[in-house]
């Protein structure tokens, strides 16, 4: 397979994409969302020749790996070698996966330098490209501040509704430092946790999906629950609880994660699934949190 059509001149020469997948539909997508933003795709390259590409020696890659069914074992194969050169600093990049695919591909990409995104429009693509171009760099465009990236990228950090460097999490970090509850007759059930979002979800009827969207808080409250239950939850379940677009609900497991209110088990039936569960410490501040709000008779 060849190289993709150039995209501006500017960056002709040297900003290089490359375009991962077996998937025509989603590779040609991938490919024009790279040419919107002013890269060069280069490819589609088959699993084979990717991995060549990803493992070979010298400058770091930019990638899109475009996912639009189940490959197989040289799809696990290529997630394998893309985490692996993400966490020894050889490439950036995407990955764009269907909705059947979370639970797939979020067991073998572990690295921020990865993002996946779930289903994107090609706006998004598009705008996801130009950001995390803008934020490292594309070759010929070391500072990645060429004119066009920064004003797409500045426009997305002001609209989009996800975590900007878990500064969001952080920031509230200090509610995590107190010491599990006491054992108590009265601490949270996991009915209790369960009632608490079935409350939440009732806004919507009222308010629409989008004005309490805080997936966040949504997360650990059906993570306390299953706990409780002696439960384990999937990150593609996860991603349903959290009650935001899958893409969203991605990038804040991950940077909860990053921050140690959420780790992640392997399935040991499954090697290609995780599940995600809560810290010991974030379990205990949840439930010394809602005994607190049971105390203060704010919750039957």
């Amino acid at each position: 397979m060849g190289d993709g059509g150039a995209g501006p001149v500017a960056y002709r020469a040297q900003a290089d994409m490359l375009i991962l997948g077996q998937d025509m539909l989603a590779t040609t997508a991938a490919t024009a969302a790279a040419q919107a933003v002013g890269c060069r795709p280069v490819g589609p390259l088959d699993h084979a020749e990717a991995i060549a590409r990803i493992e070979a020696g010298g400058e770091t890659r930019h990638l899109i790996l475009a996912i639009g069914a189940d490959e197989g074992r040289a799809l696990d194969m290529l997630l394998a070698a893309i985490d692996r050169a993400a966490r020894q600093g050889r490439c950036h990049g995407m990955v764009t996966l269907p909705v059947a695919m979370i639970d797939r591909v979020a067991a073998a990409i572990t690295h921020a330098a990865i993002e996946l995104l779930c289903e994107p429009t090609p706006l998004e693509l598009a705008t996801a490209i130009a950001l995390r171009a803008a934020q490292t760099g594309l070759p010929g465009d070391a500072s990645g501040q060429s004119e066009g990236l920064r004003r797409i990228a500045e426009a997305f950090a002001a609209s989009a509704d996800e975590p900007r460097s878990g500064r969001t999490v952080r920031e509230h970090a200090r509610g995590y430092h107190a010491g599990p509850a006491e054992a108590r007759g009265d601490a949270m059930t996991a009915g209790d946790f369960r009632r608490v979002i079935r409350a939440r979800r009732l806004r919507a009827r009222f308010f629409g999906d989008d004005l309490f969207a805080d997936p966040a808080w949504d997360m650990l409250l059906d993570l306390a629950a299953a706990r409780l239950e002696g439960g384990a939850v999937a990150v593609s379940s996860l991603c349903i609880a959290s009650a935001v677009p899958p893409t969203t609900a991605l990038r804040w497991i991950r940077i909860m994660t990053e921050q140690g209110l959420l780790v992640r088990t392997a399935d040991p039936m499954d090697g290609r699934r995780v599940f995600i569960g809560l810290s010991d410490a974030v379990a205990g501040s949840m439930n010394a949190y809602f005994t607190a709000v049971k105390d203060a008779g704010l919750l039957a």
